[in-house]
Parts: C-alpha cells; structure tokens; sequence
C-alpha cells in the first residue's frame, strides 16, 4: 500500500514516544510523575460542566461552521475585556475544534508560499505546512532577545505565512506590542500571513498579563488563535477560537466544512460559559504558580538553569554544560520517576534544554521534588 510521503517521512510524533517511554516503566509498575506533555490534568469547574450537561439535546444535528452566535459574541466580549479588542462576532471570529486543529489546517488556506516557523518550537505549524506541500523557513528564536527571532533575517518576499506562539512553548517567552506591530507592519507590506498562536496568554505569573495580536489598531494580513484547554482546565472539550482579518476569517469558514472540523454544539454552548467568567480561570492560574514554586527549586538545586520567561505553564531549563544531550538527560530522569521533554523534541535549537510542563498535580510536584533531590 502506498501512503503519504509526508507522512512516510515524519518521525513519529515526539510526545507520543515520551508516552511510550512512560507506558514502558508503568508497565513493570513504576511511578512516573509526568512533567513530559503540556496536558492539563486540572479538574474541569463545575459550573462549565454543567453548562455541557444543560446543553445535550434530544436531537442532535450537524453543528454549523460558523459557530454559534452566542460563543462568537462571548468569545468577542471576552477579547474586548482582556485586550481592548474590538472584534465583531458575524465577520472576524470563527470557533475551532481546539487551536490545534486550525493551526495544523491554516497552510491550506493561504496564499502559495514558505512558511516561517519558530525554533525552538510547537511542531503542529510545521507538520501542517509540510503536509500543505509548502517549504518551511526556519526562524530562530534568540536567546540573547528574549527569545524572539529576528524578522529581518527572514525572506519576507517569499513568505505566505509566519507563525508567532507567545506566549511560547517551550521557552515560557512573553512578546512586546511593539513587537507584534513591527511582525502586522511586515505582514501588510509583503502580503504574508501573521498568524499568532496564543494558547498560553491567561497563564503567567509576572506582574503584567501577555498581549495578544487581536489588540492591534491594523489586523489586516493577521489571525490569532486560542483555546480553552489551558486558560479553563477544559483540553478533552476541543473548544478554540481563529479571530482576525475578516477576509481570512472567511475563507476559513469557507474551508472547514470541507474537513468536518465544525466543534458540537453542546459543547459550543458550555465555551461560551467558560468564556464569560474570569474567576476560575485566577484559580486555575494560582494553582499553576504553586506548582511553580514547589518544581523550580528543585530542579535548579539538580544543576539546571531557568533561561526561559515567565508565562505559560512550562519551565525552559538549560542543562549544565556537562551533559551530553537534552534526550540523554530526560532518560536518565526518567530512569529516576521523574519524566520531562528534551529541548531536542522542538528541533535542533532546543538541544541544551528541556521544558517542563506543570500539569502533574500539587502532590505530584512534591514527590517529584524529593526524587530530584537525589539527582
């Protein structure tokens, strides 16, 4: 049988050989505290819940590309309030099954052209593009800039697309509005796409929450994407949003019915409940901060260095030099219970590193603390 040369050619996806792994040592009844996959393991709240279970109808029928109007107006209402976007419901936001659905699909929506992605980063931008047939342009994010990259060095002429993911996976980076102004600048004056995935805004502990791309005067040429799974505790929901140009917004709903990634509607109506309330979600950040407070210690007493920023959920820890590789490393934290993601599985720039994600529980934390005091 003859398959996909695309995906003939990828490697296996790289956190589910880190699931293998765990799989293996759970097998011969091992403990493993899992900081490998950014999952959050958070209880879903209750009111959203509930929201779901009052949702369920008798019939059920095909859910409607564009959304629900009472998801797009909360999901509006909700960017007015945290980043003084005003976003109209009808033009310039469509819900997604999730944000990693449409990031993967976005390169099959937008012009021909290279795709730049970031390095270190999420490999979903690059696997959609490649998938797309289209040629990745790597873009560096530089430690010494606080891991931005430099958009200079890039062929913009030649670009369809740039993707941005700040807050970033894996380094915890947060970015500047002027930043995001200079990369919708650029965006307009080479007619690429600047398309910004900003899963991890509502996590931070630093004094000033992260902006977002939608907070720009101009957003022609620009697209952002978000997702309840981490702000709300709600990743098996599937509920996200693409919110933007209004040109590129529709030829997304143009486009999704064709691959039925419409999210249901039960589930529809229980984002928009998620979205309308920011008290759970400071719960949901503060239970994050204390997990932070127990990990970071512990694993810079074992000899790493905190070198990434201080949003997301994630820790970008640099290894002592001494250490032959990020994949050597983890295996021999694991081999100890302890399970994190080598900086090599977000490509060649992330090798001297791994991230740390913060999803095992409060405990988990503690006991993983006292298995690294023994590293």
């Amino acid at each position: 049988m003859r398959l996909s040369p695309t995906l003939e050619g990828l490697r296996v996806y790289p956190f589910v050989r880190l699931t293998q792994a765990k799989n293996e040592r759970l097998a011969r009844g091992e403990q493993v505290v899992d900081f490998g996959i950014g999952e959050p393991r958070e209880e879903t709240p209750a009111f959203i819940r509930q929201a779901l279970a009052d949702a369920i109808e008798p019939m059920s029928t095909y859910p409607s590309a564009e959304g629900l109007p009472e998801l797009r107006e909360a999901i509006a209402a909700w960017a007015g309030r945290r980043f003084g976007a005003a976003l109209d419901p009808a033009t310039e936001i469509v819900p997604t099954l999730g944000s990693k659905e449409a990031i993967f699909h976005l390169a099959q929506v937008v012009g021909q052209g290279r795709v730049a992605i970031p390095v270190p980063g999420y490999p979903v931008p690059e696997r959609g593009a490649l998938f797309a047939g289209r040629e990745i342009v790597e873009m560096p994010l530089l430690a010494d800039r606080g891991f931005l990259p430099d958009l200079d060095a890039l062929p913009l002429g030649e670009l369809a697309l740039l993707w941005l993911n700040y807050p970033n996976n894996p380094t915890a980076a947060t970015v500047t509005p002027e930043f995001l102004e200079r990369a919708a600048t650029l965006a307009r004056e080479h007619d690429f796409v600047l398309a910004s995935d900003e899963a991890y805004s509502e996590i931070y502990f630093g004094p000033d929450p992260p902006v977002s791309a939608l907070s720009l005067a101009d957003r022609t040429n620009v697209v952002a994407f978000n997702t309840l799974s981490k702000r709300s505790s709600m990743p098996g929901y599937r509920s996200g949003f693409a919110a933007g140009d209004p040109e590129l917004v529709a030829a997304l709903k143009r486009y999704r019915p064709n691959v039925g990634v419409a999210p249901q509607e039960f589930v529809q109506r229980a984002a928009a409940a998620a979205w309308r309330d920011e008290e759970h979600v400071d719960a949901v950040r503060e239970v994050y901060r204390a997990k932070r407070d127990v990990v970071l210690p512990a694993f810079e007493a074992a000899g790493l260095r905190n070198a990434g920023g201080d949003a997301s959920f994630f820790l970008w820890l640099a290894l002592p030099e001494s250490e032959p590789s990020s994949e050597d490393f983890a295996a021999r934290l694991l081999d100890r219970g302890v399970q994190v993601a080598p900086g090599s599985f977000f490509g060649t720039a992330g090798e001297g590193y791994v991230r740390v994600a913060l999803v095992p529980t409060l405990a988990e934390c503690e006991r993983a603390a006292e298995l690294l005091a023994g590293v």
